[in-house]
């Protein structure tokens, strides 16, 4: 059964296509224009009601009925266990799984976002916000370099959720500044990512 998929193109938003893709799963795009505020309609609130995408609706959700959730960590989770993919079974690398996907969540993304803001979108420059977001977005891909320096991928051994999360925030690191040059193993990593198909494919919705 065909998953409905709500979203636009933004780095949450891709999270969402590539799991998809990555998955192998059925999907019709219903793209939500936040740039024109359709976000707040009432149909997509009654999906996502803190109106932000992505958003999915699953035909057939863990008991057999239609199933919506929003928030892109969670509906990573729940593609990962609905199809026993990209997550790994071990409980260590499972909870480094998520230990990444958290972190992406809680800095790698709003540290990131706050970036893009200030950098490109505040009607207003605020050098005192620049610096600030931009310092940390250089050292939260510090952070990101350390660990891919020890492994190939962010939960270990294995292409993750973590990585899908991951790599749509990367993807614009030169919205916030951002050379990989300076972040070698960020480099070598994103480049693998970013040559696998269905990456490919998942980045370029809603087309």
């Amino acid at each position: 059964m065909t998953i409905a998929l709500y979203t636009w193109t933004t780095p949450n938003g891709r999270k969402a296509s590539i799991a998809l893709e990555e998955m192998g799963l059925p999907y019709e795009v219903h793209p939500i224009n936040i740039g024109k505020d359709e976000q707040f309609q009432p149909s997509f609130l009654a999906i996502s009601p803190n109106n932000r995408i992505p958003a999915i609706v699953d035909p057939d959700g863990p008991d057999g009925e239609p199933f919506s959730l929003f928030e892109s960590g969670a509906i990573l989770i729940y593609l990962a266990e609905k199809t026993g993919r990209f997550m790994p079974s071990e409980p260590r690398e499972r909870y480094r799984a998520l230990e990444w996907l958290m972190w992406q969540m809680g800095g790698f993304g709003p540290m990131l976002g706050q970036a893009h803001h200030f950098r490109r979108f505040a009607p207003e420059q605020v050098p005192y916000a620049i610096e600030r977001y931009t310092n940390e977005t250089r050292r939260l891909y510090g952070v990101l370099d350390k660990r891919l320096m020890q492994t190939a991928y962010l939960a270990g051994g294995d292409y993750t959720i973590a990585d899908m999360a991951t790599f749509p925030w990367a993807a614009r690191h030169e919205w916030h500044g951002i050379e990989l040059a300076d972040f070698p193993s960020v480099k070598r990593w994103y480049d693998i990512v970013a040559a696998r198909p269905a990456v490919q494919r998942g980045m370029a919705v809603p087309s």
